[in-house]
């Protein structure tokens, strides 16, 4: 048994890597976050310091100090390369598909759907997705994902209890140390409602909780407290206030601003996977109401709390959610297992299922040659798509055979590597695509071909790009704008007569800006200024601007 679990933990360690590391320096760093934590930490080594966060220039506290430690190590062993940038992300959401396996193996006392567990998660696309990039999300989710599995096993084995409570407070502490108090809000959340639930709250109340709080202080807590002696009110209003009240209070992206944005993304993003995990969530409401085992109730409350948590905050994002996405892999693998691969006769449902996923799989070709023809402009050839057309045309139907023979586990391997074929399709077109999603060939080609002094202006959405690859001051132009919602120690110029102003002082002012800020350069500079258009790259334009003679 011993030998079944080591080889299966190990195959799974090699599909992680080819599913989430593997190819990682392919593309550029892309905007706007990707270059905003790999900048931090960049200028936190100009700085020499491993504590203070800064950002052009000066301290900012968008963020914890966690991801930009990880980085920090990565850069400068590896260099500060893409693969460098992305590799601590990758690496965690690596030992968090593990995390997923133990956590299945301890709950189910099932070594196939622990293994299936890691496949379902290895293989969800906005798993792939947040571990091939620089946020913090990966990483503060696969922390919650050890502090409750740290607990579970302290739980389901009294023996393991006070070694289990120390790896929960621990795991805890850096994920407060990774994105801040929500950390320990969620995880504590979760345990103190599964254990209400069990009418077993006296669990916590023991000698091992008072070292677990005593590990979480010493982890998580010196970090906040020599912010708040050496930056104070600065370091409150933008940590406490703006980045965590504020986003209570106020949407950043007032479009996902509703009641239903979390049930209505909460399926998707799990693709392949999205109708097995829909329906894995009928059956844990079904299960739970019929007083179902410890282990459904507890993955039943992970993700209740998470949802009940975020939803009343006004900012709404899909990856805020992300903590719950472990709960639903296993989940979607015991429904899977439980309803079509672990039994003689599957059910009409897993059937159904199976044959729809299929359908769509065969689907998918279809729309991306449709697509091709609106979108054409964004690839410079069209071979590779017609070749990634042709690939997953022919899973389709590896899929739809499968679904009819009810050959289902072939089915579900299919599925598991179908987001490799798409990731291998999209790194097929990435020097195409690359342009849209990075500043940096339109900073190559500003900094190869010209003379640049003085300050560089640029749309908002490409600044932290702008100073990322040129390391020089840049100056934000937005008419009529907003200010960037975490706050920026950089001129904004939100109106003509300030752009005006601005490029008057300048002999020659050079810039990367939007399709939206030519035209507003066309007509603030007529009359008053020479307005060039240099180079398009993507959808980011080079220009530059020099007062009439």
């Amino acid at each position: 048994m011993q030998k079944k679990i080591l080889i299966q933990i190990l195959v799974l360690i090699g599909l992680a890597y080819v599913f989430l590391i593997m190819g990682n320096g392919v593309i550029s760093l892309t905007n706007p976050d990707e270059v905003f934590y790999t900048q931090t930490t960049k200028e936190m080594i100009q700085q020499k310091t491993w504590m203070t966060p800064y950002l052009f220039g000066q301290p900012q506290f968008e963020k914890p100090i966690f991801l930009y430690w990880m980085l920090r190590a990565s850069i400068e062993i590896l260099g500060n390369t893409p693969f460098a940038a992305r590799l601590p992300a990758a690496f965690i959401a690596l030992l968090g598909i593990v995390a997923i396996y133990l956590l299945g193996l301890i709950g189910f006392k099932d070594s196939k759907k622990a293994f299936f567990s890691g496949l379902v998660m290895l293989s969800c696309g906005f798993y792939i997705g947040l571990s091939r990039s620089v946020f913090t999300d990966m990483i503060f989710s696969v922390f919650i994902l050890f502090a409750l599995l740290a607990f579970y096993w302290g739980y389901t084995y009294p023996v393991r209890k006070g070694i289990g409570l120390l790896l929960f407070a621990f795991f805890s502490a850096l994920a407060v140390l990774t994105k801040g108090p929500l950390g320990c809000i969620i995880t504590l959340a979760v345990v103190i409602a599964f254990l209400f639930v069990k009418k077993e709250l006296k669990f916590l109340f023991c000698k091992y909780s008072l070292w677990g709080l005593l590990v979480f202080c010493v982890v998580a807590l010196p970090w906040y407290i020599l912010m708040e002696i050496k930056y104070g009110a600065s370091f409150n209003r933008e940590f406490f206030y703006n980045d965590h009240f504020v986003r209570l209070i106020k949407a950043e992206h007032p479009a996902a601003d509703t009641w239903y944005f979390y049930p209505a993304t909460l399926i998707g993003p799990i693709f392949p996977w999205s109708l097995y995990t829909l329906f894995a969530l009928i059956y844990l409401v079904r299960g739970i109401r019929r007083n179902t085992d410890n282990f459904i109730l507890f993955l039943g409350i992970w993700i209740g709390v998470i949802l009940l948590v975020f939803q009343f905050a006004h900012s709404k994002l899909t990856s805020y959610i992300f903590p719950l996405f472990p709960a639903l892999g296993l989940l979607t693998a015991d429904f899977i297992c439980n309803k079509g691969l672990s039994v003689k006769n599957p059910s009409r449902i897993f059937y159904t299922l199976s044959l729809i996923t299929a359908i769509v799989i065969l689907l998918f070709p279809v729309g991306l040659v449709a697509a091709l023809s609106s979108y054409v402009m964004y690839v410079g050839s069209r071979a590779p798509v017609y070749a990634l057309a042709i690939t997953l045309f022919i899973l389709g139907v590896f899929s739809l055979v499968f679904a009819l023979r009810k050959r289902f586990t072939g089915l579900i391997f299919t599925l598991v590597f179908l987001p490799l074929v798409m990731l291998l399709g999209a790194a097929s077109v990435i020097k195409d695509i690359e342009p849209y999603a990075s500043s940096k060939p339109a900073v190559e080609y500003l900094m190869q071909n010209h003379t640049v002094s003085g300050q560089i202006i640029c749309s908002k959405f490409f600044a932290r790009g702008v100073r990322f690859y040129t390391d020089r001051e840049v100056v934000v132009v937005d008419i009529p704008g907003t200010p960037f919602f975490s706050p920026h120690p950089v001129p904004f110029l939100d109106s003509d007569v300030k752009v005006r102003e601005f490029l008057g002082k300048q002999p020659v002012t050079y810039g990367i800006i939007k399709k939206g800020n030519v035209v507003d350069f066309r007509r603030l500079t007529e009359g008053y200024f020479k307005f060039e258009i240099l180079k398009q790259c993507g959808n980011e334009y080079v220009v530059r601007v020099l007062p009439l003679q």
